[in-house]
């Protein structure tokens, strides 16, 4: 039998035994960060673990200090006692599962491991690199708080706990992925959350047989909900905004929160919660009941608004005479639908060059493409002009609201029209927009109910909250009653 297989699964009452179990597991004599710091605490054999670079160094030489002033006569009688004792620091905890033990240690959990006690003790002053706290680059607000989500899970639900100072909330931690324990925090409101809903999002999570989250709350967005991925609406709402989480948090919302990630997903999502963004609440209601209508029918027009402009360039005779300026009059050397869909990979094109593009070049960047791609590209007979102007009024629409996965969804469902408008004209059109409708109609929300509540099934007072935005005061009122 191999020494491996020959390795305990617990913590042994002989220290001896432990430091070649968690030698052999941790691989030290080839890992340079993970340290074994042996030491005689009281007269015992003691080892610390720890992950140079994670910890905190002041609390480390506090600890140390404690532990070496510790006499035999005062050294306690087990784990538990030392612990309550010795320790001088709040979050600790006692384990004897060495797999367990491990995974503390590679999170950058301390670990102390004293001969003759057949339990750790796990002492959490780990500190993890971070980014300071500062508004989101996509998510801004023109009024409102300036702090945003960073990549360490315990900096988010501090900023989360700023905000909601309830005792009912709960910030429920759990794990998945077998080689990155990636830390999941299910943040909730427990009188206000569905619990069959939270049970449901418990049982997948644990489920969950990927080897590791390496794209965050992607993949365990793509682990959560794996059907219909032909369906370009998204099924989550994503937020970079403590601010947006807490509010939804305290509508009844689950906020899940992936260590790595900046980004929180909002569970369970419908189109109408995905369109809503923090500015529509910064303001009076009636200046935040037009920015959200404006941002509807933006969507709408950036969705319609190329493929009707072909079908009507195609059929010059249903043009009505107060419209006839939108008529093409110089020569067109390439089919208009070309023209439409290359340029819609042209603008893709754009976002990629300027998001790899350093900022001292971004400026330059951007005044050769404005002149290639306009100028340029009309005096030589590729585009045309107004192929061009319609082309920048749906790129600057996309920008209307901040959901990344919703611009893309519009996008993709765009070209399909353009490809059948091109190809079926009108009836072309009419089938495209039908896919369309038959995209968000079929679509469900990751808890099975539908994705356009509350349209479907009809609730005429939240619906009319949902395109006309009310007051605090009135808000409270309607609860009240």
């Amino acid at each position: 039998m191999s020494e491996k297989n020959t390795v305990p699964s617990s913590v042994s009452s002989r220290i001896a035994d432990d430091l070649i179990a968690l030698e052999n597991k941790l691989n030290l004599d080839k890992n340079f960060d993970i340290i074994c710091r042996t030491l005689c605490i009281g007269g015992r054999k003691s080892a610390f673990y720890f992950i140079d670079g994670l910890n905190k160094d002041e609390v480390m030489e506090k600890l140390m200090e404690f532990f070496f002033g510790i006499t035999p006569e005062d050294f306690p009688e087990n784990a538990e006692k030392l612990k309550e004792m010795t320790v001088p620091y709040g979050e600790t905890d006692l384990e004897t599962d060495l797999d367990a033990i491990v995974i503390q240690i590679l999170s950058g959990v301390p670990v102390l491991v004293v001969d003759g006690f057949s339990q750790a003790v796990c002492i959490d002053f780990r500190t993890y690199p971070v980014r300071s706290i500062e508004e989101p680059e996509k998510d801004r607000v023109l009024r409102g708080s300036r702090d945003g989500f960073v990549e360490t899970v315990v900096f988010n639900t501090a900023m989360i706990r700023r905000r909601i100072r309830n005792p009912e909330l709960i910030m429920e931690i759990t794990q998945a992925g077998e080689s990155s324990h990636t830390d999941i925090v299910l943040c909730y409101i427990k009188n206000r959350i569905d619990p069959k809903f939270l049970d449901l999002i418990r049982k997948k999570i644990s489920q969950i047989k990927a080897d590791a989250l390496t794209m965050g709350t992607e993949s365990l967005a793509e682990t959560l909900y794996d059907r219909k991925w032909f369906n370009p609406f998204p099924k989550f709402k994503y937020t970079e905004r403590p601010d947006t989480a807490a509010a939804s948090v305290l509508e009844g919302s689950l906020a899940v929160i992936v260590d790595g990630s900046p980004s929180v997903m909002l569970l369970p999502t419908t189109i109408f919660e995905i369109v809503e963004e923090a500015d529509d609440y910064y303001f009076p209601p009636i200046t935040g009941t037009y920015l959200r209508l404006s941002r509807m029918f933006i969507n709408l027009l950036a969705l319609f608004f190329t493929p009707v402009w072909l079908l009507l360039m195609n059929n010059p005779q249903w043009i009505p005479a107060s419209l006839s300026f939108i008529r093409i009059t110089d020569p067109i050397n390439i089919p208009l639908v070309l023209q439409l869909l290359i340029l819609e990979f042209a603008i893709d094109g754009l976002k990629l060059a300027s998001m790899n593009t350093p900022n001292m070049l971004s400026m330059p960047l951007s005044v050769i493409a404005g002149i290639v791609l306009g100028d340029y590209t009309v005096e030589s007979g590729w585009f045309n002009s107004e192929t061009m102007l319609y082309m920048a009024f749906v790129a600057i629409a996309n920008y209307s609201q901040a959901s990344l996965e919703l611009g893309y969804a519009l996008k993709f469902l765009r070209v399909l029209m353009l490809i059948l408008t091109g190809l079926f004209g009108l009836y072309g059109l009419i089938f495209g927009a039908f896919i369309t409708l038959l995209s968000i109609l079929c679509n469900k929300t990751i808890s099975g109910n539908s994705y356009l509540y509350p349209l479907i099934p009809l609730n005429l007072k939240e619906l009319l909250r949902r395109f006309f935005r009310v007051s605090l005061s009135t808000a409270q009122k309607r609860k009240n009653n």
